[in-house]
């Protein structure tokens, strides 16, 4: 368990890594929309490149993030069933979906997804569009994205797993920290309950 623990920690720290450079990726993202906006606007200059440029930027925040989302638990949940379940009950069925659902996917996308990269590497692809970009570096990303959620999903699954047999503290990767809020929020409604069943015992108790 502690070697497949340092290659979760490895995997980890890819996506960490990943992370920090899509920042970026969002920076060029925004300050090109901004100038082809600018320019089309008050000079009517425009240019399918720099607007399909755009779409692999965001295409590339997408895909290259996955497993930065999932290592951050970021990831959509439904809180109100999961918050109500213990840390070993989410564990499992974090394993069984990672297992049944999320690598089978991530597998399969890739094995649908690479013959497209393939082809437009070989044949040189070029946009439909008058003066658009290359394709292969866009269509790349679909594979390498399912290739980053099934290396993440396997670390996530290493964690669970080693929670589960009582070599790690925690299930997940990060520990939601919630906003005050959120906590002030959960005060109040905790509160209202209390009030709830105290008149419920009120009126029993008449």
């Amino acid at each position: 368990m502690q070697a497949l623990l340092k290659l979760s920690g490895l995997i980890d720290r890819a996506n960490l890594w990943l992370g920090k450079f899509i920042m970026w990726l969002v920076l060029a993202a925004v300050i090109i929309s901004a100038g082809n906006a600018i320019l089309r606007k008050a000079f009517n200059i425009g240019s399918n490149a720099w607007l399909e440029i755009q779409w692999y930027l965001f295409a590339g925040v997408f895909m290259l993030g996955v497993g930065y989302v999932m290592l951050k638990n970021a990831h959509v949940r439904i809180d109100f069933i999961s918050s109500k379940l213990s840390r070993r009950t989410n564990a499992i069925i974090d394993s069984a979906g990672i297992v049944v659902f999320t690598i089978p996917l991530a597998l399969i996308m890739l094995w649908l997804g690479w013959p497209l990269f393939e082809r437009a590497w070989i044949t040189g692809e070029m946009s439909e569009n008058a003066g658009g970009l290359i394709r292969w570096p866009v269509l790349a990303l679909l594979p390498a994205g399912f290739i980053i959620l099934a290396a993440q999903a396997l670390s996530e699954l290493i964690k669970r797993l080693a929670f589960l047999s009582g070599h790690r503290d925690e299930p997940f990767s990060e520990v939601e920290v919630k906003s005050e809020e959120e906590r002030i929020a959960e005060d109040l409604a905790k509160e209202a309950a209390q009030r709830e069943e105290a008149l419920a015992a009120a009126a029993k108790a008449r």
